[in-house]
């Protein structure tokens, strides 16, 4: 059967998360029902990683075998179309080998969050954020994270339902940048692995955002790595702020350089 690669689009908000669920909508099940309108009985589709309810994606990538030999571009276009109204759209598609497979073969894969601190509501991109309402500062919140870079033990930083075999991860970057927005800050939080451990972005975020209020000073992060304890680890922050911004192949199947610079 010809395999073919997904690069999608969506906004979680409406989701259960990405893997199917009987009862729950999920992106995986949007995706699916759109295969299923083209050639019912399909096999079920690999993901490069399963976001949690309420995340979003840049650049998920998926797999997916059909019967036919579809055109990538006529694939993609008919996909959006079964897909609508869900906030869900296929931005790319390429055909692939029968040795590509979206969650082995990443090399890593990047995540993005975005804090905006100020005390007016948000409007137009409610849900697309984490709002708190007090002011924050970068510098102490980068001292923080520089902690936290290179391969460490992150007990402190994973859910306790984690079902991955070690905590051991090799974070390649945090960084931290900072935006002018409307009456107030906006944070973005740039992290590149390999791999991630379950809520790992949202506990680091969640723990740095403490540094950054002044609650805890940048050396404290270093002391809740250290402790391998999940109660060390600080306030694990809402998944509206989440995206899942890019995930890299070597060769790439879209065309794309093996670690494009992402500017989002």
């Amino acid at each position: 059967m010809p395999r073919y690669a997904l690069k999608i689009e969506y906004d979680g908000t409406p989701f259960s998360g990405w893997q199917r669920q009987a009862d729950r909508p999920s992106v995986q099940g949007a995706i699916e029902a759109a295969l299923a309108r083209l050639e019912p009985g399909l096999p079920a589709i690999a993901a490069a990683g399963r976001t949690d309810a309420g995340v979003h994606a840049l650049g998920q990538v998926a797999h997916c075998e059909l019967r036919k030999d579809w055109d990538p571009f006529r694939l993609a276009q008919a996909l959006n179309y079964h897909l609508r109204p869900a906030p869900v759209a296929v931005v790319d598609c390429a055909r692939v080998g029968d040795d590509f497979h979206a969650r082995f073969s990443a090399l890593e894969r990047r995540y993005l969050f975005r804090l905006v601190a100020r005390r007016a509501p948000m409007t137009h991109e409610r849900g697309l954020v984490w709002q708190v309402p007090h002011p924050l500062e970068r510098a102490p919140m980068q001292e923080a994270a520089a902690h936290l870079i290179g391969q460490h033990d992150f007990t402190t930083f994973r859910a306790a339902l984690c079902q991955a075999k070690s905590p051991v991860k090799t974070l390649d970057t945090l960084e931290i940048e900072e935006r002018a927005c409307p009456g107030g800050q906006e944070f973005r939080f740039h992290l590149r692995a390999r791999s991630f451990l379950h809520n790992q972005v949202r506990s680091i975020v969640g723990t740095l955002e403490r540094v950054g209020a002044g609650a805890w000073p940048p050396e404290r992060v270093r002391d809740a790595l250290l402790a391998r304890d999940r109660a060390a680890c600080g306030p694990v922050c809402p998944p509206s702020g989440l995206f899942l911004a890019a995930v890299a192949y070597d060769p790439d199947p879209f065309g794309n350089p093996t670690r494009p610079a992402l500017d989002i």
